[in-house]
């Protein structure tokens, strides 16, 4: 992805706020549940209330259904690394709750779990991250362990039996993307923003 690209998607808002006449077209942002690279489709729970929207700030996410299909840029340089897929949309570690998304019924899951260990500060290189992958499931002592990247964040959890048995995806977080488009369901730019960091260019 371009640093153009990177501005675009960061200053169309913008760009309309101060035009009359703007047809530049929509930007949106959500978790990728799925993703069909034989077509190019990727599956979207969208943000309704994100960290940065107006009224929202310091609040957690929240996500809104149906979930969307967006086909990937026609143009390869308008998008950025493919994204990584999961149905795990929240873990609030406040409520202790986590926010699943159900591919069978095309909905919204809210499950508790029971919090054994939660340490912030664990860098990428640290030995208990560096070779593992995530999420790290152990069905025999009932736990799930998970890393979050961009906080540092190394969390161990348990939930009921039944959730224990769904598969490691439901317990993944998909990469947060923003597209920008002009007619629904085709990005005409995609941003991996899990993956992206705004400040570098290139």
């Amino acid at each position: 992805m371009t640093c153009a690209m990177k501005l675009a998607l960061a200053l169309t808002g913008l760009g309309c706020a101060l035009s009359l006449a703007c047809d530049l077209g929509r930007v949106d942002q959500g978790r990728a549940v799925a993703y069909d690279k034989e077509t190019g489709v990727i599956t979207v729970v969208q943000e309704a209330c994100g960290t940065a929207a107006p009224g929202c700030a310091g609040t957690a996410p929240q996500y809104a259904l149906p979930a969307v299909q967006i086909k990937v840029p026609r143009n390869p340089n308008e998008m950025g690394p493919a994204p990584e897929t999961g149905r795990l949309l929240l873990l609030d570690t406040q409520q202790r709750q986590a926010v699943l998304f159900d591919p069978a019924s095309a909905s919204l899951r809210t499950v508790a779990y029971r919090p054994l260990h939660d340490e912030s500060g664990v860098f990428g290189d640290d030995p208990r991250v560096a070779k593992t992958a995530f999420p790290a499931i152990d069905r025999e002592k009932k736990t799930i362990t998970l890393y979050f990247v961009h906080e540092r964040r190394l969390i161990t959890f348990t939930v009921a039996d039944d959730l224990l048995a769904l598969p490691d995806a439901a317990w993944k977080t998909g990469d947060e993307v923003r597209y920008y488009y002009k007619q629904p369901g085709q990005a005409l730019r995609l941003m991996n923003v899990t993956k992206t960091d705004v400040r570098k260019g290139g």
